[in-house]
């Protein structure tokens, strides 16, 4: 087993942002190779995640974000399970990161789970037809539209977009983080995004 050092464990702390008993616990499961010591800890927090998922969120903030020109604003409203974590600088700053990639990304929904059925339906049926003409046996033309559709939502739904700061990461993988560091359930609840022009 590799000898664990304290720079190890202070490297891998700063870039998640998770305890340092915790770090330790990854790095030595993973025997001191950090990237798999940083799967181990996404693998724990979308764990943590799950668990919380059914907790209710009461409190929370709105935070509001006005792209420099002033021709973009956003507000969007991101729950928490108490007051205490609402005032959390860290939660925040979250609250404000999403705020600033709806700016940015445009996304017209939360999540696949919001967008309007018949919306799903006539892109499907699009793209069905545009795969049926290209004379592929069905079976390898579903699988095709099924893509397809996933990059739909990949591009209009918020959570499976990838993060304006750090494309690495969608809006999912970023929420889950901060659940697992700051211990309650968070949800990104609904957004407004203004244009001018729009």
């Amino acid at each position: 087993m590799a000898e664990i050092t304290a720079k190890q464990i202070a490297e891998l702390r700063a870039k998640t942002g998770i305890g340092m008993m915790e770090c330790k616990g990854a790095l030595i499961e993973a025997n001191g190779v950090e990237e798999k010591a940083l799967e181990i800890l996404r693998k724990k927090g979308s764990l943590k995640a799950a668990k919380r998922a059914e907790r209710e969120t009461k409190a929370g903030v709105v935070d509001a974000y006005i792209h420099a020109n002033g021709r973009i604003g956003v507000m969007v409203e991101v729950l928490v399970e108490t007051d205490f974590v609402a005032k959390n600088e860290e939660f925040k700053a979250f609250a404000h990161d999403v705020a600033l990639h709806v700016a940015a990304m445009n996304p017209q929904y939360v999540s696949r789970n919001d967008v309007p059925a018949e919306i799903v339906e006539q892109e499907k049926a699009a793209l069905a037809d545009e795969v049926k003409d290209s004379g592929k046996p069905a079976e390898i033309a579903e699988k095709i539209v099924a893509g397809r559709m996933d990059k739909f939502f990949a591009e209009t739904c918020l959570m499976e977009q990838s993060f304006v700061k750090d494309p690495d990461k969608t809006i999912s993988d970023l929420l889950t983080e901060k659940i697992a560091k700051i211990g309650e359930k968070i949800s990104i609840s609904r957004f407004c995004r203004f244009e001018i022009g729009c």
